[in-house]
């Protein structure tokens, strides 16, 4: 497993004879460390075009200093960047554990040398009264040569918070520049050092205007110019955002990664589906099934991420019994996110944004058609919902009538751009009614678990006691069962 570390810094740079102010005085500093100074010999590594550097990560190999190893950076808010390390292994082979979580971006492509750096460090440490490390700050002398490139040297201040405070960050940024620092131009030295050879991908290019361009129209007011085209296209490109930025999230396990990534995959299908009537199917019908797959993929982790928040609190036999499950589901994730069907649907859904399947009808004004397709969405749920009372098996009509219910939400949370209140009104309707029925189907998975955990135990004491967790169970879902008819009635539907 890889160690994690969330690093907080700000970056400056500095004249070749820039001396570093004194640092006490700084808010919490009660006591600076002596000057240590270190050697630092890092190897960079990316694809042939730089696609890691393009989506501000760094790979490197690092010897010297205190944290030697191999050093996996990624973006993580303005001023941070979630660390991961591995120890140094060997040099040109990548660690797999950082590999993957990069594969996102690389997919497949090989992952090679692209960049050399040499360091000399002078750190100073900055110490509160009880000893504990609020921050450091590095003063770099570094020479760096990227492939086929004559060396480049420059020096360069980091301030890295510990414990310390933002107002500490703050405050030591003030000081440097006072002393004659300018806050950096790149985030990374790599960045500074490969410069204009890091070009965004056509994907992340289009992903961006897409967005822009809805961010421009509704800043200015005017929301009603746009045709539906744009607004499916910059929905479908917030989804895809999202799908690439939880996938690394997903694979190291952390809160809730592996929900908003399925939520992602099943907003991008529901809206491909929905929307068919602004899009060519002809070349999105193929991404239906593969979306599908990842989806369902995903849900093999969250059921048992819902299961396991659900039993806390039960007998550590259940609970230990879920915790294999869930690390089981997850290597089967990881593998699954190695797959190249993986990789190529995340190239087919960037040509979906960078080379959109727009047909005549997206050239329609949104305001004029968007209403249209959102009380087409809705309609489709009321069907369903009305068919439960007739239907053979009404569990399976309730099951779909929640899929439908998800697919009106997405549906018209890509409309309240355009379209305000009155579709933020349908979203809360439908999600209402998807919450109602998701407590009935979570209440149905719980109790077919527990007639599953109950068939492999031969402890009388541990089968009651599923036993009784089973009743809890049939009596929360047939709740929410009955609240269906309460809350459908309060919901008033579509009212463009």
């Amino acid at each position: 497993m890889a160690e994690r570390h969330l690093e907080i810094e700000q970056k400056y740079d500095a004249a070749a004879d820039f001396v570093l102010p004194g640092l006490d005085g700084l808010p919490g500093v009660a006591a600076l460390g002596e000057p240590e100074v270190h050697e630092l010999h890092a190897t960079y590594f990316d694809t042939a075009d730089l696609r890691l550097a393009a989506n501000g990560i760094t790979l490197r190999r690092r010897r010297g200093g205190t944290d030697a190893g191999w050093h996996l950076k990624m973006p993580a808010g303005p001023d941070g960047k979630q660390e991961l390390r591995a120890p140094l292994g060997r040099p040109l082979v990548v660690p797999a554990r950082l590999a993957g979580l990069v594969a996102v971006h690389t997919r497949g492509a090989e992952l090679r040398p692209v960049a050399t750096l040499q360091t000399t460090r002078t750190v100073v440490r900055l110490f509160a009264a009880d000893g504990a490390e609020l921050a450091e700050v590095a003063d770099d002398l570094v020479t760096g040569r990227g492939l086929d490139a004559e060396p480049e040297r420059w020096r360069e201040i980091e301030v890295e918070l510990g414990t310390g405070t933002p107002e500490l960050l703050k405050a030591a940024g003030k000081r440097l520049r006072k002393s004659g620092a300018k806050k950096a131009k790149s985030s990374s030295k790599l960045g500074r050092l490969l410069g204009d050879a890091v070009v965004p991908s056509q994907a992340a290019a289009a992903r961006s205007a897409a967005r822009s361009r809805i961010a421009a129209a509704t800043g200015n007011g005017k929301a009603p110019a746009l045709t539906t085209g744009e607004v499916v296209l910059a929905y479908l490109a917030e989804q895809v955002e999202a799908i690439v930025h939880f996938d690394p999230k997903a694979r190291l396990g952390e809160h809730d990664a592996v929900h908003k990534m399925r939520v992602s995959v099943r907003r991008t299908r529901s809206a491909l589906r929905s929307y068919r009537s602004v899009v060519d199917t002809g070349r999105t019908r193929p991404l239906g099934p593969e979306l599908r797959w990842l989806a369902q993929e995903l849900g093999e982790v969250r059921d048992r991420e819902v299961l396991r928040m659900r039993f806390q609190g039960a007998p550590d036999f259940l609970l230990d019994d879920l915790e294999r499950q869930e690390r089981a589901a997850y290597r089967r994730l990881n593998a699954c996110l190695k797959e190249p069907r993986y990789f190529e649907l995340l190239d087919e859904l960037d040509r979906l944004i960078a080379d959109p399947p727009l047909n005549a009808e997206a050239g329609k004004k949104a305001r004029k058609e968007l209403p249209g397709l959102v009380t087409k969405a809705w309609d489709r749920m009321a069907g369903e919902y009305a068919s439960i009372k007739t239907a053979a098996d009404p569990d399976t009509a309730r099951h779909e009538t929640r899929k439908e219910a998800k697919r009106a939400r997405y549906a018209a949370e890509l409309a309240v751009p355009v379209l305000g209140v009155a579709a933020k009104r349908v979203v809360e309707d439908a999600k209402r009614i998807q919450g109602v029925l998701g407590g009935y189907q979570d209440g149905v998975i719980a109790m077919e678990h527990l007639a599953e955990a109950a068939k492999r135990t031969r402890v009388p004491a541990e089968a009651f006691t599923l036993g009784v967790l089973y009743g809890k169970e049939k009596c929360e879902a047939e709740r929410a069962r009955d609240q269906l008819a309460t809350t459908w009635s309060r919901t008033l539907g579509p009212s463009f």
